[in-house]
């Protein structure tokens, strides 16, 4: 029996996992599909926010300044690539410059470090192609950007380096409690006991609440769409740009990512479907050819979207059970809800110290190696691990320069691969500009011989989407 299930495989329950690895406890995290980051956690904007935005008296905002201090440690132990690159708030006329400085006295007040108000001169020689007009930008030093699903999976691996269990194709359909145990039901007849349980399903967490509370939630999908430009377009891009926020949120913003590319999103719709539209990437272009000049629009290699959890209030529901407080709530996590995982971790590890004893362990291992990178080794080392590794000297991806030896490690790694997007996500192989058009067969043979199964079963994500349509003999 666990002592604590987390539902849910995102970066909100891949951080809670580790945090709880740190304690002599069995834990399992249980996902309905088939790996970590399938949900929120692989399509947002990967901004360390500031925080500035964030109403006082919130979860929010006493969580966001703490936590985006937390990322130099934990970036440096899990090896995930962050960046500080801070961020710039543009002001083009009177309402926007007054706008712009309740925002700074507005992270002042809740901790926020390393806020200024730059003028147009100042703007100009952080970001020179800024459009004309700008008057000022506040500038937040301590925004970064990180890549979200990096992140993600170099919690889960950290976790289950640690011990905690991972179980994949695992849809809950009921849970019930008897006495201090709760049994979790699953879609496939299994089912999981445990004391504690930990609802961190993202935008089915409402649907996970439900199940046990009379207290029932509305979580609302909001989809957001982007633009991922090529590496070229990236290095045009130091900061990360926005206008001054809307109401439906931060706005379209305009940010390089931690490969070298440029993204460019998100908007807003209601609505919970991923497809992306004609009208939506109009949308999110026209805003960002507002931000920056001349936005190299031939330069996008793919556009994608989001979907992030809208709760009534606005704000995080972390919160156990009124009758149950061995059944907590991590929900309604939107932006910056990527930023606050850290602190959203230690925050629901303090609630479980309440009611059950956590013995820290004297063996933690706080380090998690993260893959070998050949495309960013040296040749002196490619030529060593060649030698050591033949499979590296294997090229598969062309455009990334992804071997061989990567796919092979991405697959035996724990959690691992097993669908083209878990090794696209681990490697960056397919995400060039042909889009996996040169490599994806030959990933897929690769991933048949390693799993050993045949490969009409080799997924793109989920349990229902053969990658190949065509069965070998």
């Amino acid at each position: 029996m666990n002592d604590i299930v987390i539902i849910g495989a995102g970066i909100i329950g891949c951080s809670i996992a580790r945090e709880l690895s740190k304690y002599q406890l069995d834990i399992t995290v249980i996902e309905k599909n088939l790996d970590v980051a399938e949900g929120t956690s692989k399509a947002n904007s990967g901004i360390v926010h500031a925080g500035f935005t964030e109403k006082k008296n919130t979860l929010k905002g006493s969580l966001v300044a703490k936590s985006n201090k937390m990322f130099d440690i934990l970036s440096d132990e899990l090896e995930f690539s962050m960046v500080r690159n801070g961020a710039l708030v543009l002001a083009y006329d009177d309402n926007d410059v007054r706008k712009i400085e309740q925002l700074k006295k507005n992270g002042e007040e809740l901790g926020i470090t390393g806020l200024s108000i730059l003028d147009t001169e100042a703007v100009k020689r952080k970001q020179g192609n800024i459009t004309k007009g700008v008057k000022a930008a506040l500038y937040a030093e301590t925004s970064a950007i990180v890549n979200p699903y990096d992140m993600t999976i170099a919690m889960a691996e950290s976790a289950a380096l640690n011990g905690v269990n991972f179980k994949f194709g695992a849809n809950v359909v009921n849970i019930e409690k008897n006495g201090d145990i709760h049994t979790i039901y699953l879609e496939n007849g299994e089912d999981i006991k445990s004391r504690f349980v930990i609802n961190a399903a993202g935008l089915f967490g409402a649907e996970i609440n439900n199940m046990m509370n009379e207290e029932k939630y509305n979580i609302r999908g909001v989809k957001g769409e982007y633009c991922l430009f090529d590496k070229i377009a990236g290095a045009a891009v130091k900061n990360t740009l926005f206008r001054v926020p809307e109401e439906k949120g931060k706005g379209v913003l305009v940010t390089p990512t931690t490969d070298g590319n440029l993204i460019v999103g998100p908007n807003s719709q209601k609505e919970q479907s991923v497809s992306t539209t004609r009208e939506g990437i109009d949308e999110i272009i026209e805003k960002a050819s507002k931000v920056i000049d001349e936005l190299p629009v031939k330069r996008v290699i793919t556009s994608f979207s989001g979907v992030r959890a809208k709760t009534e209030s606005g704000d995080f529901i972390i919160e156990a059970l009124k009758d149950n407080e061995q059944f907590i709530n991590v929900i309604g996590i939107d932006s910056p809800g990527l930023t606050c995982a850290p602190a959203i971790a230690e925050y629901v590890s303090d609630m479980i110290s309440k009611n059950l004893i956590m013995i820290k362990k004297h063996n933690f291992i706080s380090k998690r190696h993260k893959m070998v990178r050949f495309a960013e080794l040296s040749v002196e080392d490619k030529n060593k691990l060649i030698k050591d590794n033949p499979e590296y000297g294997r090229i598969v991806c062309k455009c990334e320069l992804v071997t061989e030896g990567e796919i092979i490690d991405a697959i035996h790694r724990v959690p691992g691969a097993v669908t083209l997007d878990g090794v696209k996500r681990r490697t960056r192989a397919m995400m060039g500009g042909c889009q996996g058009m040169g490599c994806m067969l030959p990933i897929c043979k690769i991933m048949s011989r390693e799993l050993n199964v045949d490969i009409s079963e080799i997924n793109k994500n989920s349990a229902y989407s053969p990658a190949v349509g065509f069965r070998e003999v």
